[in-house]
């Protein structure tokens, strides 16, 4: 089974960037549990972070049969993307939305995702552990699929 990670804008500032809402773990940090994770389930897991829109939007249309799940963090795209939206509507696989903060605590314009209606499920507001969350549900997900 194969895995796409990916992560939007500013994610790769994470450490540096708000800890006290973010935490301090790094992105490299993340990643390096995550494989940990995907190969303890014998998965294999591509790992990807952008902060520009149409290298999210390619990277997606890249996955279509090559990857089983995506994994997202689209970050502040989640909020405000169509085309993002779009792109992971037309993947066959199945997507999960991941945010490291609880978004519905926060600001009212983080309350809105356009992705979670695509969404095979959505899990946020526990820092890294969301990502580790999402790749330890898939292989129960995936054999309910």
């Amino acid at each position: 089974m194969n895995i796409l990670v990916m992560n939007g804008p500013n994610l790769n500032m994470l450490g540096m960037r708000e800890p006290d809402i973010y935490g301090h773990e790094t992105l490299g940090d993340i990643e390096a549990q995550c494989r940990q994770l995907a190969a303890g389930h014998g998965m294999e897991l591509d790992w990807f972070q952008s902060n520009l829109e149409g290298e999210l939007i390619e990277k997606i249309q890249q996955a279509v049969g090559k990857v089983d799940w995506i994994i997202i963090n689209a970050a502040g795209l989640t909020h405000t993307s169509v085309v993002l939206r779009d792109a992971l509507s037309l993947f066959p696989g199945e997507v999960i939305e991941v945010h490291l903060s609880n978004v519905h605590s926060r600001e009212s314009f983080r309350h809105v995702s356009l992705i979670s209606a695509i969404a095979k499920g959505v899990i946020a507001g526990f820092g890294a552990s969301s990502y580790y969350m999402a790749i330890n549900a898939i292989p129960n997900l995936h054999s309910e699929t």
